[in-house]
């Protein structure tokens, strides 16, 4: 199995998504240990001394100004968990839930929480049992830390309440950790609020977003492909020195993209009409600004997550020279922003893709294919319905566009009156990516139809390749009316496993 070995200067995006989805082994680095040991004696120096110090020998929040006797910070560590873990709502799914731990023990080794190695040590050994804390979808606003999250992760550390087993069974965390004889974490001074300050959750569900994006992204210059030869569209958009005099470097990409798709069809550039079309649709012709719009986005989210990914969010924070600082640090604007902008970007996407499924199956602008794409036109519905539903994911990719981070409601007794809705930002983003999936693969299905019911010119090596693995993958293809559901739903895993892409660089190489 794939082992990350988690070192002071943090990970990388590709080490969360091992650990998050592929279940990789955590290992902890000599660095690391000895980094946990040199922050824990300044922690411990500073528990001996009269002066109170924040979160160390105080409370927390608007509780800051009590300083806590000796014999009582032990107490207050588990206090501190118990009650933060006050999550409601349905359970947050594993890889979140994964992704959210093992971002918290890459701060903790960083060597500037003061937290012990034996408590770094036994966030690594519950991650390679493959327990998982049962976290709840409400609870944080995304400032202090994604609290309630990371007080349920704690929580389990302490041997208290419910986890998940490797199982898939839920029952008391005290039993799953005896179970792998893992010893439950009696909490010291500032560690229980090292536990629990950080941006985990959001970043865990941005860099996962970021991946299934990048799929997606290929996905719809593929179908957007598929649409434009299927309505007879012309590539001649797709030149590159058009893309150069605008150097945004996701159109290029994108065009790039759909110019190898196109390669050697011979259906684009024609016409059935009349009059010859001078021009396309916009949503046929400007799919690579929208779609490479969509891509530069993504590549600040990514600069983004990277930089949080190098950071060490806790407060207060062991600093190199042995000061024991309070900061505002945790609080999640830089992530909630790119959260958001990336739900605008994915309903944008959306939009223009429903808009040329549409174009696809009105008899008076897809240039010769018959109506709704049907066998038989008025006995068939064909894809009428498949319309709507597409639509009716875009109408809620639209409202989910809507910025949290936007928002903010005060807290703790006005202490953190200014909050960032992170977590709900990267909620709701999760949302939009699975339903920008179930969009593109409504567009595949159509597209693969229409550019079946071309007769007399052949399509693209590359858009056949496609649609042949999308038939072997279960994805039917025309004929009389059926049950539509099972064919939509073989699409949106076709496209979710990312088989469309795979098929298609078979013939083109990789894509951008």
């Amino acid at each position: 199995m794939h082992t990350v070995v988690v070192g002071t200067a943090g990970v990388t995006a590709s080490d969360v998504l091992a650990v998050a989805r592929g279940g990789a082994r955590v290992e902890l680095s000599e660095e690391a240990l000895a980094a946990l040991a040199a922050a824990r004696e300044v922690v411990e120096a500073l528990a001996a001394k009269p002066e109170p110090v924040y979160g160390v020998s105080t409370g927390f929040g608007a509780l800051a100004t009590r300083h806590i006797s000796p014999e009582l910070r032990a107490q207050l560590q588990r206090n501190i968990v118990r009650s933060h873990a006050a999550g409601m709502g349905p359970r947050v799914e594993r890889e979140v839930v994964r992704a959210l731990m093992f971002l918290r023990l890459k701060t903790v080794c960083s060597g500037r929480t003061g937290v012990r190695p034996s408590v770094a040590q036994t966030m690594a050994d519950v991650l390679n049992a493959g327990i998982t804390p049962v976290v709840h979808e409400f609870g944080s606003l995304g400032c202090s830390g994604d609290l309630a999250p990371l007080s349920h992760c704690a929580l389990t550390l302490m041997g208290e309440g419910d986890a998940e087993g490797p199982d898939g069974e839920v029952r008391p965390a005290g039993d799953l950790l005896a179970a792998h004889g893992i010893e439950p974490v009696a909490l010291r001074e500032k560690e229980g609020l090292a536990l629990l300050n950080g941006t985990d959750g959001m970043l865990g569900m941005l860099l996962m977003a970021l991946a299934d994006l990048d799929t997606l992204y290929k996905s719809a210059d593929v179908t957007a492909a598929l649409s434009l030869e299927a309505l007879l569209g012309t590539d001649k958009v797709l030149a590159p020195e058009l893309h150069a005099i605008r150097p945004h470097p996701g159109q290029a990409a994108s065009a790039a993209n759909m110019l190898a798709v196109l390669k050697g069809s011979e259906l684009t550039g024609h016409h059935q009409d009349d009059a010859p079309r001078v021009q396309d649709a916009y949503s046929v012709r400007c799919a690579p600004q929208v779609a490479g719009a969509g891509r530069d986005t993504m590549a600040h989210a990514r600069l983004v997550a990277d930089r949080e990914l190098a950071a060490a969010v806790d407060n207060p924070v062991v600093l190199p020279d042995g000061r024991v600082e309070s900061n505002g640090n945790f609080h999640g604007a830089p992530v909630a922003y790119v959260l958001d902008f990336l739900a605008i970007a994915a309903a944008d996407l959306a939009s223009i893709a429903e808009r040329r499924t549409d174009r696809l199956l009105d008899k008076n602008r897809s240039h010769g294919l018959p109506p709704f794409l049907a066998d038989d036109a008025g006995v068939d519905s064909g894809l009428m319905i498949a319309q709507y539903t597409q639509a009716a994911l875009v109408s809620e990719m639209k409202r989910l566009a809507v910025p949290a981070s936007a928002d903010s409601i005060p807290s703790s007794a006005m202490q953190e009156d200014h909050v960032s809705m992170g977590w709900s930002a990267a909620r709701k983003l999760r949302t939009a990516v699975d339903n920008l999936t179930r969009v593109v693969a409504i567009e595949l299905y159509a597209a693969a139809r229409a550019v079946e019911l071309r007769t007399g010119l052949t399509p693209a090596p590359a858009s056949r390749a496609a649609v042949a693995a999308a038939r072997e993958a279960g994805v039917a293809g025309p004929g009389p009316d059926r049950f539509l559901a099972p064919d939509l739903a073989a699409a949106d895993a076709f496209v979710r496993g990312g088989q469309l892409v795979a098929a298609v660089e078979a013939v083109t190489g990789p894509l951008a």
